[in-house]
């Protein structure tokens, strides 16, 4: 016998597969009247009633878009939803996507969990550097629960080089940024799984301190991106943006540690130990538009 199902059912029991399998359910809105692709319908002024709904589908996250909005300012529209998210009783993030057009670092963290500060990133090492720089002014007001949000990841579609894709991986995770995959699963290739899968990376990314690294020193190109992790731990990132290869260095006094401070530094990228006690400074040779990625363990001196 078959056993039809209204579409209703059919969202729980994708719900109730999602679930099963220890995942989280996510889904697409709008604070318009349409979403982007002026398919579908949004929720302007059906704040309510579609948070209801989400919650009954089992959804998890939802990203709420800004596309064919009645012209009102972006905070009443995103702040509509938010008060009826916080209403339901279903825990749900609410990842806000005004493109950052009315600073939402300032006040999106009283509504949501994380909101985006620039506009849409593309696939090339430019859209990359500019979206991390416009990021990294909004740091402050990041930390567990309220974070700041790039944009999704470009790793894996084909318009950057292997190293490029490591970089954006690195910062992106060194400022706790959402790790949102954009490429397509079904023909991802080996190489982008290892720089998606790179656990350690992953791990300063999901650290519970949920302090945003932010951009420390730059000349010529050459930066030091750094910021505090849990257990007195220190991550390091030296991104080369220049042109040519070139030493970059950052000194233990760039994060507050004496420069007779010894610590332990490990290669996240080579997964291996650069030395069990390392005093001072810290330097390398990188790659144009490439990346080191250390996490320094101070010890007791």
């Amino acid at each position: 016998m078959t056993v039809g199902l209204n579409r209703k059912e059919t969202r729980m029991a994708l719900a109730d597969y999602v679930h099963a399998r220890g995942l989280k359910l996510g889904i697409y809105a709008d604070a318009g009247n349409r979403t982007c692709s002026n398919q579908m319908p949004g929720s302007l002024h059906h704040e309510y009633e579609d948070a209801k709904t989400f919650a009954q589908w089992g959804v998890d996250y939802i990203k709420y878009d800004n596309c064919y909005h009645d012209g009102t300012r972006n905070r009443e529209r995103y702040t509509a939803m938010g008060h009826a998210l916080q209403k339901i009783k279903r825990p749900i993030h609410f990842s806000l996507c005004e493109w950052g057009q009315e600073d939402p670092a300032k006040w999106a963290g009283a509504y949501g969990h994380s909101w985006r500060t620039t506009g849409d990133i593309n696939d090339t090492f430019a859209s990359v550097t500019w979206i991390a720089d416009l990021n990294n002014r909004w740091g402050r007001y990041a930390g567990p629960g309220r974070w700041n949000d790039p944009d999704m990841l470009e790793v894996g579609n084909g318009g950057m080089t292997m190293d490029e894709y490591r970089s954006h991986f690195s910062i992106w995770s060194l400022m706790k940024a959402p790790l949102l995959i954009g490429c397509d699963l079904r023909s991802v290739s080996n190489r982008t799984l290892r720089i998606l899968g790179n656990k350690e990376v992953i791990e300063v990314n999901q650290d519970s301190l949920g302090v945003q690294g932010r951009k420390l020193r730059s000349k010529d190109g050459l930066e030091v991106w750094a910021g505090p992790l849990s257990d007195n731990r220190v991550v390091v990132v030296l991104w080369n943006r220049s042109e040519l290869r070139a030493l970059i260095t950052a000194v233990w006094r760039d994060f507050g540690l004496s420069p007779n401070t010894p610590a332990i530094v490990r290669d996240l990228w080579k997964h291996k130990y650069v030395s069990m006690n390392k005093r001072d400074r810290l330097t390398a040779s990188v790659a144009p538009h490439a990346c080191k990625m250390y996490v320094l363990t101070p010890l007791q001196s």
